[in-house]
């Protein structure tokens, strides 16, 4: 079943509380928490105060998605303010399976994120460890980027992996994701669907989850 994530980096900040709950509203179950460092990527977002504020003012699942250097030091950090999922980059994890081991060791699904630039078969190696890999479809960083054609053939081959290997890691897909292409992406094999300003900044961004939820259960219903 296809979920929709909204991205709460395009939600305000100002009463984050109450457009969460819209969302809610809606029937999502999971929330997606992007953790910039400025170094990594060329912005900062939030970090452990305000993912450990975040918890308390939701129970729903917090996938957090790591966009930093050296992510082995603070997951800890984030698994103790209420991550309850872990994504990290290859391009930043110098020791990417042993990384991925230090997720699972806290318990919570571990993930590994490539970016547009990144061939898709780098993740071959470590694909039997993984609960899920996030196919960025911008380059990650900034909000309302414009969707990238390519990474729809990665989540393919993902797809394809997966069949062929017996494995059950879910594909999750985050960047410029929208009510207009939204059908193409869940009929390249998407299970996980992130999506920011086409949620939270519209007016009612729980409306915008159920339209986006039914297109997507649309075309795979017509899915040949």
């Amino acid at each position: 079943m296809i979920q929709i994530q909204p991205s709460i980096l395009s939600a305000d900040f100002a009463r984050l509380a109450f457009d969460i709950e819209r969302v809610e509203t809606a029937g999502v179950s999971m929330l997606h928490v992007d953790v910039m460092d400025g170094h990594f990527v060329p912005n900062i977002s939030l970090g452990p105060p305000v993912l450990r504020s975040l918890r308390k003012a939701t129970r729903l699942h917090l996938d957090t998605h790591l966009m930093i250097e050296d992510p082995d030091r603070y997951l800890q950090d984030f698994v103790d303010a209420g991550a309850d999922s872990l994504s990290v980059h290859w391009e930043a994890c110098r020791h990417l399976h042993r990384t991925l081991e230090s997720i699972r060791k806290f318990g919570i699904p571990a993930g590994v994120v490539i970016n547009p630039a990144t061939p898709v078969r780098h993740l071959e190696e470590v694909l039997p460890m993984v609960d899920y890999v996030l196919v960025m479809s911008v380059n990650p960083g900034f909000g309302g980027q414009r969707f990238i054609p390519g990474a729809l053939a990665k989540l393919e081959q993902l797809v394809a992996w997966r069949r062929e290997l017996g494995l059950d890691f879910k594909i999750q897909i985050d960047g410029g994701i929208s009510a207009e292409n939204i059908a193409g992406v869940a009929r390249a094999g998407a299970d996980w669907i992130v999506a920011g300003s086409s949620v939270f900044g519209q007016k009612d961004p729980g409306g915008a989850v159920l339209d986006m939820r039914q297109r997507a259960h649309e075309a795979l219903s017509v899915r040949v």
